[in-house]
């Protein structure tokens, strides 16, 4: 690393991004601007001596579900090192498994009705049907990413998923959810926020007759400028988070229109696209927000 002028930080993503729609390079002249220079580095790259970074920013490890165990072991050597890790550690544990839609249901943010279960038995599948009045519902793990192991079930095909159901949760957890129509109608919002502030927002359109938003399945994106109501709801779940950790560089939080206005999907803190293709502004706005927080564990 020979420029001793710059810091140098290390965006953490996979081995083999060539399966998807990456834009984390959009992020290398803001950053080079304020005077930090990024390295793309595999979580998996053993070799790697985070003390050479002064910071790592989590990005795109868009296959630790795979073996969730060992990325977290990564990120804990990671902290342990002189690097500073974004975002952190406890972030990552709290939001890694589904359940924290639990804790921010309980601070009254309106989540999509779920079921909790564990051990599926292909016997209980048409029980969840009738557990959540639908004719359509979407069964998901409670550690995944880019949709990995999701069912889109209705009361006519569920039949035929069984053994795939069963492989992937027999001895498993996870979590049971009514089928969102306007999910394919209208979409899914994303409101991206840095350091708590918001930066854009977009909406992601699955393709016909596909209920997954993300590029890599084929889902469109549209830039949006978010009615007050999806904002307020936004900005609700961004306090709810922050009472159970502290604020994240980087929140992605997607929401779906329902009866009651909307409902949060997912708080993604861990590896979500942020999209900054959609806004060119955005790439700038987080490298801000990123050196903001670094200048700040220095006072």
């Amino acid at each position: 690393m020979a420029d001793k002028n710059r810091q140098h930080c290390a965006v953490l993503t996979m081995d083999n991004l060539e399966d998807f729609e990456v834009y984390d390079d959009l992020l290398k002249q803001p950053l080079l601007a304020l005077g930090w220079e990024m390295h793309m580095v595999s979580w998996r790259d053993k070799t790697v001596n985070w003390n050479d970074y002064a910071a790592v920013i989590i990005r795109s490890p868009w296959d630790y579900q795979d073996d969730a165990s060992a990325f977290l072991q990564v990120l804990n050597k990671i902290e342990r090192s002189s690097a500073h890790l974004e975002n952190s550690l406890k972030t990552v544990q709290w939001n890694i498994d589904k359940k924290y839609l639990r804790e921010l249901e309980k601070n009254k943010v309106n989540i999509v009705k779920t079921l909790w279960r564990k051990n599926l038995s292909a016997r209980r599948v048409a029980d969840y049907f009738t557990e959540l009045n639908v004719e359509q519902l979407v069964i998901k793990p409670r550690i995944s990413a880019n949709a990995d192991n999701t069912f889109w079930l209705t009361t006519k095909n569920y039949h035929s998923f069984l053994p795939q159901l069963e492989q992937a949760f027999s001895t498993d957890e996870f979590l049971v959810q009514p089928f969102m129509e306007s999910v394919i109608n209208e979409g899914e919002y994303s409101l991206f926020y840095f350091n708590g502030q918001y930066s854009h927002a977009i909406l992601k359109t699955p393709k016909d007759s596909d209920f997954r938003v993300q590029e890599e399945h084929g889902g469109r994106l549209t830039s949006v400028n978010p009615e007050k109501t999806l904002i307020a709801h936004a900005e609700a779940t961004l306090r709810a988070i922050e009472t159970q950790i502290s604020m994240p560089l980087y929140a992605r939080v997607d929401f779906v229109r329902c009866e009651t206005g909307f409902a949060l999907m997912e708080a993604e803190l861990i590896e979500p696209s942020l999209y900054f293709n959609m806004d060119e502004q955005s790439a700038a706005r987080f490298a801000q927000a990123f050196v903001a927080r670094m200048q700040s564990l220095t006072l």
